[in-house]
């Protein structure tokens, strides 16, 4: 007698859950529709059924473990049928059905409609396309503005010979003689109704006697198309476009795929991006911040501001121009402006402006710089402790 947990390839200390994943993963596998005629997988089927009676009851899983499968003779059909304890195949599927959440006798459809038929009922035999992907890379005013771009993409499309059908003609389109063009063959054994999918037209329900010449009756081909992309103002790195429908052409008639594309936006000398909101950072010297002044200012779709800038700016202070950012991309309006002041330090003086600044200095007061004194009065503790 096979050891039970060796059967369904699990530990002896397996919980339910690991259990029975292992046997919907080995009946699938040995189940006889996908074995048709094969003794040893039938047999085999019997086997971990039986194996999965056992360990799935709490009670016959205790006395397996302690006086081992003699000590249940009797419970699984007398056990007289044949390897496996199942005096037949019947009560096998019964334990399969189980397994599954499948209800018990025949009539309509049945739960190997969804493990071995075809996903879509009526549409069985056809296919959606291939979705694709490409990267578009975009200037920044491209992005700003909005742009068109044309792309080479090389795609299966629909077969114009055939239309799509892969039949040379529409007389070349005949029922699946094993089906009688239904798509799915029923078969019944014992009280059980079983649906599972043509093997021989692959659940389609029809054949084609003559192929398309220029598709080899597949209904596409593969073609090199110019497509137009029309990307929207405000795109910004890491967004996707979807196209619809400009994907691979689907089989058997099926709805194509769709094409996305991925936006890489290249950085701008002057501008910096940060969601709708553009920041530019404007440098000024000492004196036009102790003064004060005007300054013209380019914005980012092309246009100009101007900005004023008070006397005793400080470096780091940043004044906003409402609506003068990026577009949002979904038409909501559009961001700020943010202009961060950075006040330079003047560099390579001459004699006079030396000596102009030092006359300044002699000239200053603490009240012109109150950060400055606020600073010292605090750290004057450090160094009077």
């Amino acid at each position: 007698m096979s050891d039970y947990y060796a059967v369904l390839g699990v530990p002896r200390g397996a919980t339910q859950d690991e259990i029975k994943k292992a046997y919907r993963k080995n009946a699938l596998k040995y189940h006889p529709d996908k074995n048709a005629g094969d003794q040893q997988a039938e047999k085999k089927f019997k086997e971990i059924s039986e194996a999965y009676e056992i360990l799935s009851d709490d009670k016959k899983r205790q006395i397996y473990d302690q006086y081992g499968a003699e000590a249940l003779k009797g419970g699984m059909g007398g056990g007289a049928g044949g390897h496996g304890g199942f005096s037949s195949m019947e009560e096998a599927l019964h334990t399969f059905m189980n397994a599954f959440g499948g209800g018990g006798g025949g009539g309509g459809g049945s739960i190997f409609d969804s493990f071995f038929g075809q996903e879509h009922g009526e549409d069985a035999g056809y296919r959606q396309g291939a979705s694709k992907k490409m990267n578009l890379t975009l200037s920044f005013e491209e992005a700003m503005k909005g742009v068109e771009k044309e792309a080479s993409l090389s795609n299966y499309v629909s077969c114009e010979t055939c239309d799509g059908s892969g039949a040379a003609s529409a007389s070349s389109i005949k029922n699946c003689t094993r089906c009688h063009g239904t798509g799915q063959i029923h078969q019944t054994r014992g009280f059980f109704s079983m649906t599972s999918a043509c093997p021989q037209c692959y659940g389609k329900g029809k054949m084609i006697t003559k192929p398309c010449a220029t598709c080899q009756g597949e209904g596409r081909t593969k073609q090199k198309q110019r497509v137009t992309i029309k990307v929207p103002a405000g795109v910004d790195t890491g967004m996707r476009l979807r196209m619809s429908g400009y994907g691979d052409a689907g089989e058997g008639g099926g709805e194509p795929g769709d094409l996305y594309v991925f936006i890489s936006v290249e950085p701008h000398s002057v501008f910096l991006r940060d969601g709708d909101d553009i920041i530019l950072e404007l440098p000024i010297t000492f004196t036009e911040a102790a003064l004060g002044c005007k300054k013209e200012l380019p914005t980012p779709l092309g246009g100009s501001c101007r900005i004023t800038i008070t006397e005793g700016t400080q470096s780091g202070k940043v004044l906003r121009v409402k609506e003068e950012g990026a577009p949002n991309v979904h038409g909501r309006g559009r961001g700020d402006m943010l202009i961060k002041i950075s006040i330079e330090t003047p560099v390579s003086l001459t004699d006079k402006q030396k000596d102009l600044l030092k006359a300044f200095s002699e000239l200053e007061g603490e009240h012109n710089s109150p950060r400055k004194r606020s600073f010292f009065d605090k750290v004057k503790s450090f160094f009077t402790a």
